[in-house]
C-alpha cells in the first residue's frame, strides 16, 4: 500500500512533514519526504494499492485504554466485534476492555477465551483483568496468573476499591508485575443517587483520588486515575506528579466537551459516572491536558441499549454513554479549534500517553518476538497503525458502528472527520464504505 500526499503528525518523534508511506507486510517500509522543489515523493508499483491522502493529517492509530465492549454477558449492548467496528470508525487501532464483564475478566479461562476470539478483529483489543475476585473489593485476584494469560492492567472500573489495605496489596503486586492498576474513585459514602453532580457530589472523586495518590507514592506504583472530573483531583494528580509519584490520568471526551448543564439538554444521555460538573471542572480539565498533568485520553465507551437509557426516570437510568466514533473529533473541535491544545498535543495523549501507561510496545514486542511497534510514532519498522482524518472537515455525529446509540452527541456538528483507519496495513475502515 502507498499513502500519498500526506501531512504525517508523529508525536512520538514530534514531526510534522509532508511525506508519502510505503506500507509493507505490516510495517512502514519507506517514507518519502517531499522537498519544496517536489522530490523525495514515492511512485507507485505495479498493482499497489494506493490512497491519497491530500489534504488530511496521517498519524499514528488512537489508543483507547478504556471501553466497554459488554462480551461476555451484555452482548445485545455491544460484543467484541462491534466494538472493534466502533473502534475502526473512530481512527482507533488499539483499544484496552475493562474487566467488569458478566463473568468479570478475573481468572485466566475468561481471559483466554476474549483475547482468542478478539484475534478476528481488524484492530487490536486488549484486556484488563479484574483487582479483586468477582469485582467484590474482597480479596486480590492472582495477579499472575493473568498477566501471564495475558492482561495488561488491572483494574475494577466502575466499581471504587474502598479497602485501603487492599488497594495498597494491589498495588505493590501489580508494581512487581511492572503493569498499572486502574482506578474508579467514588467514594459511595458521599453519593445520594450516581449519574448527576448534584447527588454524586466532587467530594466522593477528590477523597479517594487523594488515598490512591498517597499510596501511589508510598508503594511507588503505576496508578492511573480513570475519567478524571473534577479540579481538586486534578490538583492533587499535579502534586502526586511533582512529589515523584507514578501517577497518571485520564480524561473523557465528555468531561472536557460538557458541564453538568447538558444533564438538562440531554437528559440520560448525559448520564455518566463520575457525573458531568461545573464549568470551572472542565476549565481545570482542560488545563490539565494542556500542562500534561492529565496524560491521556480515554473514552469510557460505554454502550446501553436505547430502551435502558430512555426512561422518564433520570436515576433509574444506566450511567455512561459511547465514545469511540466521537472522540478524535471532540478533542479537535473543543481543544485543538479553541486554542486549548495544538493538534500534535491532542494526539499525543491519544497515542503516546495511553500505550506509555500500559506498557503496549513493551507487551506487543515480548509476543511478536521481533521488529518495532512504536505506538505513537510514524518511521520506517514501526507497525502500520494509521489514521487519516481531515481536521477542518465537519460531519454531524451519528450513523455509528456501535450496537448502541446513547451519546449526547448526535446530531452536532463536529470537526475531523475520518477518512481511513489502517491497521498492521490493513484498511480496518474507510468512510467511503
Amino acid at each position: 500500500m502507498l499513502i500519498k500526499n500526506g501531512t504525517i503528525l508523529s508525536p512520538g518523534s514530534n514531526e510534522q512533514y509532508c511525506a508519502d508511506i510505503r506500507i509493507q507486510d505490516g510495517l512502514i517500509a519507506e517514507i518519502g519526504k517531499k522537498e519544496a522543489d517536489g522530490s523525495g515523493a514515492l511512485t507507485a508499483r505495479d498493482a499497489e494499492e494506493t490512497v491519497d491522502a491530500s489534504g488530511c493529517v496521517v498519524a499514528p492509530g488512537l489508543v483507547d485504554v478504556h471501553v466497554h465492549f459488554r462480551d461476555p454477558g451484555q452482548t445485545w449492548k455491544e460484543d467484541l466485534h462491534t466494538g472493534a467496528l466502533a473502534a475502526a470508525a473512530g481512527g482507533f487501532t488499539t483499544v484496552v476492555c475493562m474487566a467488569n464483564t458478566r463473568p468479570p475478566v478475573d481468572c485466566p479461562e475468561v481471559l483466554k477465551d476474549l483475547a482468542r476470539r478478539a484475534k478476528a478483529e481488524k484492530i487490536r483489543v486488549r484486556f484488563a483483568a479484574a483487582v479483586t475476585r468477582g469485582l467484590k473489593g474482597q480479596e486480590l485476584t492472582d495477579f499472575t496468573a493473568l498477566a501471564e494469560a495475558g492482561a495488561c492492567g488491572f483494574t475494577d472500573d466502575g466499581i471504587p476499591l474502598l479497602d485501603g489495605n487492599l488497594a495498597e496489596g494491589a498495588m505493590r503486586s501489580a508494581r512487581e508485575l511492572g503493569l498499572p492498576l486502574s482506578f474508579h474513585e467514588e467514594h459511595p459514602a458521599y453519593i445520594e443517587k450516581p449519574g448527576a453532580n448534584r447527588t454524586a457530589p466532587a467530594i466522593a472523586e477528590n477523597i479517594l483520588v487523594e488515598r490512591d495518590c498517597e499510596l501511589a507514592l508510598r508503594t511507588g506504583a503505576s496508578v492511573n486515575i480513570q475519567h478524571i472530573s473534577s479540579a481538586r483531583s486534578v490538583a492533587l494528580v499535579r502534586s502526586a506528579k511533582a512529589l515523584g509519584a507514578h501517577v497518571h490520568a485520564e480524561a473523557t471526551p465528555h468531561h472536557f466537551s460538557l458541564t453538568e448543564e447538558a444533564v438538562e439538554a440531554y437528559g440520560t444521555y448525559a448520564k455518566m459516572n463520575p457525573p458531568l460538573r461545573t464549568e470551572a471542572d472542565r476549565q481545570a480539565i482542560i488545563e490539565g491536558l494542556r500542562d500534561g498533568t492529565i496524560d491521556l485520553i480515554a473514552t469510557d465507551h460505554a454502550p446501553h441499549s436505547t430502551e435502558e437509557k430512555r426512561t422518564e426516570d433520570f436515576f433509574a437510568a444506566p450511567s455512561g454513554i459511547i465514545g469511540l466514533e466521537t472522540s478524535l473529533a471532540l478533542g479537535v473541535t473543543n481543544l485543538v479549534r479553541t486554542g486549548h491544545l495544538t493538534l500534535m498535543q491532542l494526539l499525543e495523549r491519544m497515542t503516546v500517553g495511553p500505550a506509555r501507561l500500559y506498557r503496549l510496545n513493551a507487551l506487543a514486542q515480548q509476543e511478536s518476538g521481533e521488529g518495532q511497534l512504536f505506538y505513537g510514532t510514524i518511521a520506517p519498522g514501526c507497525a502500520a497503525d494509521l489514521v487519516i482524518f481531515d481536521p477542518n472537515e465537519a460531519f454531524i455525529a451519528g450513523n455509528y458502528r456501535s450496537k448502541s446509540e446513547n451519546s449526547p452527541f448526535t446530531g452536532m456538528e463536529l470537526y475531523g472527520r475520518i477518512r481511513y483507519t489502517i491497521c498492521e496495513g490493513k484498511i480496518a475502515y474507510t468512510s467511503s464504505s
